[in-house]
């Protein structure tokens, strides 16, 4: 299963979901974790004031990591954790190494 990751360096789970550039994509198959992409976005975080909700980017960010099963950040908001799960991404919000991480939260996907 393929699992996306916000991480600013690609070996901890660090960033805030809303502060990523970028998602780290892993596949994840039993205890074999693997780097298999990376994904550019737009900053959810960008404090633009004609659209404060900030709706279009969270589509734009699920459209990007469609085919993951999940998004694993540092830190998520409420509203952008129901909308990312609402268009079908389950997120966690976890730190810490990437890999042990992926393999303990694939075990329950």
């Amino acid at each position: 299963m393929l699992i996306a990751v916000a991480s600013r360096d690609g070996k901890e789970i660090n960033q805030h979901f809303g502060h990523a550039e970028r998602f780290l994509i892993y596949e994840v198959e039993g205890d074999e974790v693997k780097l298999v992409d990376e994904k550019k976005v737009e900053r959810y975080c960008s404090y633009d004031v004609d659209h404060p909700l900030r709706g279009h980017l969270l589509e734009a960010i699920a459209a990007v990591l469609a085919g993951c099963r999940a998004v694993v950040c540092a830190q998520i908001g409420q509203a952008p954790q129901m909308e990312m799960e609402r268009l079908g991404i389950d997120v966690y919000a976890a730190d810490g190494p990437v890999k042990p991480a992926l393999v303990e939260i694939a075990k329950v996907l």
